[in-house]
């Protein structure tokens, strides 16, 4: 089958879901374009401030669609086949994914512009609210371990044929490029005034310079230092976590607003290099369409309930989206109706990520040597953009360039998620210590960055699983448990304010389903290694600990929800009240 037959029609799904399940959601949430929000009311020009939904969709688009849409369905549709992770991230980003977007940005309008876990403290109890943000801390910690080691893997690669000739110091030496790119272009706009449709332009096709120029001056890490692949990718683990610990406390002008502009312009060419590819490239879905119910992926036996909806994550839906639409886009949000696209449809667009990035699994026969997962999902999604690519050109310059583009993409993504969650994490641990200064700040990000690496550090270099592939299933749970808890607070909100039956299928169903998926694989991932072999034992590895701390908590927010609704008076909460706009003449 020719994959413009599967893309198309998705897509074509994806759209009709924007303009009538999209639309009723406006309708439900009463969102009101005359009704003045917090980035106007409350406008600093420092974090309060309005932007047209055509600037504030794709860096709302940018920050969310990270890595998590490519690796995820890449891994799942490996697993057991790309019937049922297409159906999954269909049925996920309509229903759930994109309910719970909107819905966090719109409760947090509603409140002006706290995040979610306000949200809950206000409707819930101060107790949700701190278990919410530890919560939210320990998922953040494993984001930042899976990505960074992923990552790290690129970095090491060795050139050969199969990989175009791209060799991990090559991506090494573009990445390095390509973040000094956006802190040039933020110094530029910043001291120069530089307009930014200028900086754009000349910034965007410098990213393709710095692909480029990768080939021609490889920095290998081992090389260098004599290292073994395992130590130079634990090197790599150290180097990028520093530039978490830099990243999390640098101004965002100097490099997480220009580097999250360009990366969403980078996103924009791979969905391009995807289009063109499916569109003309005649490609057809060889891989098989469904593998079973119960599959070894190489680690281990892996069922299909609950593993796929934890696996796919931010293909179909992900708590961590909650903490930027109630971050900072919605200090942002000019206009309420402006929720629908942003919060609603850029989920849907980042499902469209997700089913490209499952194409480069469908386009190849299983067995073949550019699935190898051992690779890296990265190396998995290069080949399938750099095959896309070969429909402008076959020249093999041409080809390891392609490749080389999709290698860059990827890793760009990355660095969005990984300075981000470092940020974010900080935010938590200074509003859960009350250290609001710069000794708070630096403890913070410094504890966000350096826990990953004490699990990155203690796996052995020659382990036939990398970190990542341990780390991505428990990412995937306590994401997906995020996202159900998020849902949680929203239903409580809603129902506190509204008493309308709508409350328990749009946002209730959801909830429910995600809370049963996340935990139930969370037991699955964490049991084994507390009882084996019909013994019970007491792991040294902190892993399966931190899963069973998430499980206690979220069972305790779970407990909290419910008592407030049952402790619950007739009479529904008024919801605070903003002015109306004042009228244009």
């Amino acid at each position: 089958m020719n994959l413009l037959w599967i893309v198309l029609p998705s897509a074509v799904i994806l759209t009709i879901a924007y303009f009538t399940y999209g639309s009723l959601l406006v309708r439900l949430f009463k969102l009101d374009p005359k009704r003045i929000t917090p980035a106007e009311e409350l406008n600093d020009g420092l974090d309060f401030e309005p932007l047209p939904a055509s600037s504030l969709l794709p860096q709302h688009f940018s920050a969310i669609a990270a890595a998590g849409p490519i690796v995820g369905p890449i891994v799942a549709g490996l697993t057991f086949g790309w019937l049922p992770a297409l159906i999954w991230i269909l049925i996920g980003s309509i229903f759930i994914g994109g309910v719970h977007d909107m819905a966090a940005l719109v409760a947090s309008i509603r409140h002006r512009a706290t995040s979610i876990a306000m949200v809950v403290k206000e409707h819930m109890s101060g107790l949700s609210y701190t278990l919410f943000l530890t919560f939210i801390w320990i998922a953040l910690v494993y984001i930042i371990v899976a990505f960074t080691d992923v990552t790290s893997g690129s970095f090491i690669a060795a050139a050969n044929a199969e990989a175009g000739g791209v060799s991990g110091g090559a991506i090494a030496t573009s990445s390095l490029l390509y973040l000094i790119l956006p802190i040039v272009m933020g110094l530029l706009v910043k001291f120069l005034k530089m307009p930014m449709w200028l900086a754009t332009v000349i910034f965007v096709p410098l990213v393709g310079v710095a692909i480029w120029v990768g080939q021609f001056a490889p920095f290998d890490l081992g090389k260098q230092f004599s290292l073994s692949e395992g130590d130079a990718r634990k090197a790599w683990d150290v180097l990028l976590l520093a530039y978490c610990l830099i990243a999390g406390m640098v101004p965002v002008w100097m490099l997480l607003q220009p580097r999250g502009h360009l990366g969403g312009y980078f996103l924009y060419a791979a969905l391009g290099a995807g289009a063109i590819g499916v569109c003309f490239g005649g490609a057809t879905a060889q891989y098989p369409a469904f593998r079973g119910f119960t599959v070894d992926n190489g680690s281990g036996i892996t069922t299909l309930f609950p593993a796929l909806f934890i696996m796919i994550a931010c293909g179909a839906c992900s708590g961590f989206h909650s903490l930027i639409a109630s971050g900072t886009t919605s200090k942002q949000l000019k206009t309420e109706s402006d929720a629908k696209s942003i919060g609603y449809g850029a989920m849907l667009m980042e499902a469209m990520v997700a089913i490209i990035s499952l194409c480069c699994v469908m386009m190849f026969a299983q067995g073949a040597p550019e699935l190898n997962l051992k690779n890296g999902p990265n190396m998995i999604y290069a080949h399938g953009i750099g095959k896309f690519m070969q429909v402008i050109s076959t020249n093999p310059g041409f080809v390891t360039f392609a490749i080389s583009f999709g290698l860059m993409a990827f890793t760009t993504f990355v660095y969005d998620t990984l300075d981000v969650c470092t940020r974010l994490g900080r935010y938590i641990l200074q509003e859960l210590t009350g250290m609001h200064n710069k000794i708070g700040m630096f403890i913070g990000t410094a504890l966000t960055a350096g826990t990953p690496l004490f699990f990155l550090l203690r796996h052995p270099s020659d382990a036939a699983i990398p970190v990542w592939r341990i780390f991505w299933n428990l990412f995937g749970a306590s994401n997906q448990l995020l996202a159900a808890l998020t849902l949680l607070g929203v239903t409580v909100w809603l129902w506190r304010t509204r008493r309308a039956w709508w409350v328990w299928i749009v946002t209730g169903i959801p909830t429910v389903w995600m809370y049963v998926m996340s935990t139930w694989a969370l037991i699955v991932l964490t049991l084994p290694k507390f009882y084996s072999e019909g013994k019970w034992s007491v792991p040294t590895d902190p892993v399966p600990w931190a899963g069973v701390v998430l499980m206690i908590l979220a069972a305790i927010m779970l407990f909290e929800a419910i008592r407030v609704l049952a402790t619950m008076g007739n009479p529904p909460q008024p919801e605070p009240k903003f002015e109306a706009k004042p009228a244009t003449v």
